[in-house]
């Protein structure tokens, strides 16, 4: 199949990268001399919006501070975020079989990511992983605001294609009506079957609990 035809987007989180604990409150960093980060939420799913950009806005909000701390506070963990990547102090986890994955898809599809991240944090880890290159040319992500369906919409229109031939993996009930929304064959991918089972109630009918099992649900998708 020729390159042009199909593109395949991946969500990062959950689906290419594992979220560490230390790149999680490495989020939350710069509110920490602006407020008790220690009561700042961890769990993404309480905030209006599963976005970065959003959440900063939302926090920026919620704690007065001035709207030009917005800005200001995202260039804080974007360098914090490259100086630790740098350094070694911060390790990003490829999830099992990404890489191959990747790789084996890289010549049958045009590949890229719609993630909730800003665009510059997922390509600071992705390049750290050395995954970087292989979805660099369709990489959309917080930047612009907006739930998971938007961020989809937005790589979509980028991409002169039938939502026929495009197809996302994500692994959060989001990622599942991003998918629905925007009319793409979608994947839901994750190796907990408690989660796998929270994407089958939220509309995903076809799901994966490893990247072997990826690869030939693409391949299915693909060839049929």
């Amino acid at each position: 199949m020729a390159e042009s035809h199909w593109a395949i987007i991946f969500d990062v989180d959950g689906v290419l990268l594992d979220l560490t604990r230390n790149e999680e409150e490495l989020f939350f960093e710069p509110f920490r001399s602006r407020c008790d980060i220690a009561k700042l939420s961890r769990d993404w799913n309480s905030y209006k919006i599963r976005n970065d950009e959003d959440i900063i806005k939302e926090l920026v909000e919620r704690h007065a501070l001035h709207p030009s701390e917005t800005a200001t506070i995202t260039a804080e963990y974007l360098k914090l975020l490259e100086d630790r990547l740098h350094n070694g102090q911060i390790q990003s986890q490829v999830i099992s079989g990404a890489t191959s994955l990747l790789n084996k898809f890289k010549t049958k599809a045009r590949l890229g990511i719609a993630t909730a991240n800003f665009r510059r944090a997922a390509e600071l880890r992705l390049k750290q992983t050395g995954l970087w290159d292989h979805v660099s040319g369709l990489a959309h992500g917080a930047d612009g605001g907006g739930h998971k369906s938007a961020i989809l919409a937005r790589a979509i229109r980028t991409l002169g294609l039938s939502p026929q031939r495009i197809i996302f993996i994500g692994d959060n009930v989001n990622d599942v009506a991003a998918g629905l929304e925007n009319g793409v064959h979608f994947i839901g991918f994750s190796e907990s079957a408690e989660r796998r089972e929270k994407l089958a109630t939220h509309g995903a009918k076809t799901l994966s609990a490893a990247h072997a099992q990826t690869e030939t649900l693409l391949e299915q998708i693909l060839n049929p």
